[in-house]
């Protein structure tokens, strides 16, 4: 996994390349690869009993599918932070804000839509397990991201 997060930084903080083919590209392998090991990580933490597993794993890749969609919006809202850096004023930087908190509701809508289904075909202690592993891998990537990246008017790029 810290492979794919400093993948995941340097493509942010390196990349700075216009919205193209190439920059959905790159996201999606990145998701692709990230996902695997996702995967790999929630498989050996969550000890889903056989019983549970085939209800389990389909609800985590429908969950999957719809985080990742909320993942790549929240990476084009840092390269669009990274790109008008030198430019933001009251009206970008209000733009980028309201943006972001739409993407942190967002993630917190689907993390309620998914644990009750979660819930439902395992248990509450599973499906509470799933979130708080969900929300350690996404707050590490997340904060080490944030590590990276400057503050508004900290310096000029």
């Amino acid at each position: 996994m810290k492979k794919n997060t400093l993948l995941l930084i340097a493509f942010l903080l390196l990349g700075h390349i216009a919205l193209s083919q190439e920059f959905n590209d790159e996201i999606t392998f990145i998701q692709e690869e990230f996902g695997m090991e996702k995967k790999q990580i929630v498989e050996a933490v969550m000890e889903i009993p056989e019983n549970l597993s085939v209800g389990f794993w389909t609800t985590y890749e429908q969950y999957e599918a719809e985080r990742k969609v909320l993942a790549r919006e929240r990476i084009l809202i840092i390269n669009e932070y990274l790109e008008k850096y030198n430019l933001i004023d009251e009206e970008i930087a209000d733009a980028l804000a309201l943006r972001t908190l739409k993407n942190d509701a967002d993630l917190s809508k689907l993390h309620s839509k998914y644990y009750k289904k979660f819930k439902k075909i395992t248990t509450a202690k599973y499906a509470a397990k799933f979130f708080q592993l969900d929300t350690y891998i996404h707050n590490t990537i997340r904060n080490t991201i944030q590590q990276e990246l400057p503050f508004i008017d900290e310096f000029d790029l």
